[in-house]
């Protein structure tokens, strides 16, 4: 990266709204919960307490405990994990996935470039959601499942947008003079198309992860996720929806920390996508 890049970079980030700004610095929170979530909380989120069920939030339990006696904010704490595992990685499968069907679509011939759009274009009639449904039926539910699950709904996306971008690179005149060269088109796909095309696709990952995160917490809701007593928002949020006239805050808080999640990973990626464009 040159200097003047980094400089505009740096620039940029300094005139960032205060909104995005309280977004990324969220986000390193949640990260940070996600990596080291002991620093926020000691308690064990699987450790039962039946003397201390159903108890409100307070100074010694933060957001309270749900039916099981187990402390809400560490169950919080430590499903900051599991959310952000499947986010960025089913995030990250379904673009390195979505990236290659993309550039073999926009450098194959005509005739496997129309196949493989006329694919794209059918799966993408889909929700999402009802695709990741579908995956989970035919693969079982699980952690692992989940992430798959995720990740195969949103490769169409990403594969149509990165045949858009291989078809517009292709057309640029430095590609041109590579192949009036003699370059091999592999060497020119890897060297010159796939980075150039990179650029739009990781901002839109940026938007995708929070996409994903609420797709796997509307899956764990369901029970398609991980099973009990595991720490996930989903899951935690299934489990507290039986105990809202009583104990409202079981639910809530996960529900407030997805919320908060996608808002903030949808601010940043918005405004990156911004800067891309101007």
């Amino acid at each position: 990266m040159s200097t003047l890049t980094a400089t505009r970079q740096a620039t940029a980030w300094r005139a960032a709204p205060v909104g995005v700004i309280a977004a990324s610095l969220f986000l390193l929170l949640i990260i940070t919960a996600a990596i080291t979530p002991t620093l926020f909380s000691m308690y064990d989120p699987l450790k039962a307490d039946a003397a201390a069920s159903l108890q409100p939030p307070s100074a010694e339990h933060w957001f309270g405990t749900d039916q099981a006696g187990r402390d809400v904010f560490a169950r919080v704490v430590h499903g900051a994990r599991y959310s952000l595992v499947v986010g960025f990685g089913a995030t990250l499968l379904a673009l390195m996935v979505g990236i290659i069907i993309g550039v073999i679509a926009g450098s194959a011939p005509r005739a496997v470039d129309s196949v493989l759009s006329r694919v794209i274009e059918i799966v993408m009639a889909f929700p999402e959601f009802l695709l990741a449904l579908v995956v989970i039926a035919v693969i079982g539910a699980g952690e692992t499942s989940l992430l798959i699950a995720v990740s195969v709904a949103a490769i169409p996306a990403y594969a149509r947008v990165a045949r858009a971008q291989t078809l517009l690179v292709r057309r640029s005149g430095y590609v041109r003079a590579a192949t009036a060269l003699g370059v091999p088109r592999f060497r020119s796909t890897i060297r010159h198309i796939v980075p150039n095309a990179l650029g739009p696709l990781l901002v839109m990952g940026t938007i995708g992860v929070g996409t994903a995160i609420v797709a796997a917490a509307g899956l764990s809701f369901l029970g398609m996720g991980p099973q009990p007593p595991t720490p996930e928002w989903g899951l935690i949020l299934s489990d507290g929806r039986n105990f809202l006239a009583t104990a409202w805050w079981i639910a809530v808080f996960p529900g407030v920390a997805i919320t908060a999640t996608v808002i903030a990973t949808s601010t940043v990626g918005r405004f990156l996508r911004q800067r891309g464009q101007s």
